[in-house]
């Protein structure tokens, strides 16, 4: 399913969108996360913004797709003797406290506070509905007061704020980031729904959770090339 540009807003503030942004890896390709403790929400932030610093970018985004090994740190993506690690998302690396807007306007369809090591943390999906269908979009990693102002059967509209980016602390165990995805198929998930699969199960899960990177394009028209920059 390829995802229409059209009414579709930025889930973030513009000042940080239109500055160089790098196109961070954080595949199980990429060596120098090898030597990166993930499960150290504080170092693994530093190893970031370096990478950051390197590329000449202010921030970082990325994810789409991307196989990581990095969830072997938490066992939320264990599932017996194997690891979830394709992402479904995509993830916009900022400081905790930046504004979280809805990228399009429907109505809360649910919210959580997903508490374990590893998960996202407090989370809004919001519904929406394109040319008759149904499709979801879903904010992960969010600041707590994020759900006292968005409450599930609420109206929004697109651009409207709902949110802000939490502390590790809040998105437990994370540097700050937003954790934005489309579903198209929600099924009867609520407050939650897998932001991360099995390899062997991509292809449903990503034919579930289209590709926004057309978007995310036209929202940060500096994004630079994918890259494995610098040294850990």
């Amino acid at each position: 399913m390829k995802i229409d540009t059209l009414n579709w807003t930025p889930p973030l503030p513009a000042s940080p969108l239109a500055r160089p942004v790098l196109h961070l890896d954080l595949s199980e390709t990429n060596p120098a996360l090898k030597r990166v403790p993930v499960d150290d929400p504080v170092v693994f932030g530093q190893w970031i913004r370096a990478q950051v610093a390197a590329s000449g970018c202010d921030w970082a985004l990325g994810g789409y797709a991307e196989d990581r090994a990095i969830y072997s740190m938490s066992p939320v993506f264990a599932d017996g003797d194997a690891t979830r690690s394709i992402h479904l998302g995509v993830d916009f690396w900022l400081p905790a406290g930046t504004e979280v807007y809805a990228a399009r306007g429907g109505v809360v369809h649910s919210t959580g506070d997903n508490a374990r090591f590893g998960d996202y943390g407090p989370t809004i999906l919001l519904g929406h509905e394109a040319d008759g269908d149904s499709m979801y979009s879903l904010y992960g990693h969010l600041a707590r007061p994020s759900l006292q102002l968005t409450q599930p059967g609420q109206p929004v509209e697109a651009g409207q704020l709902i949110g802000w980016l939490g502390s590790p602390d809040e998105n437990v165990g994370w540097p700050p980031h937003l954790h934005f995805q489309i579903i198209a198929d929600i099924g009867d998930h609520a407050g939650d729904f897998p932001g991360v699969c099995h390899a062997d199960e991509a292809a449903d899960w990503l034919s579930r959770c289209p590709d926004p990177m057309d978007l995310v394009r036209t929202w940060c028209p500096q994004l630079r090339p994918v890259t494995q920059p610098g040294k850990a």
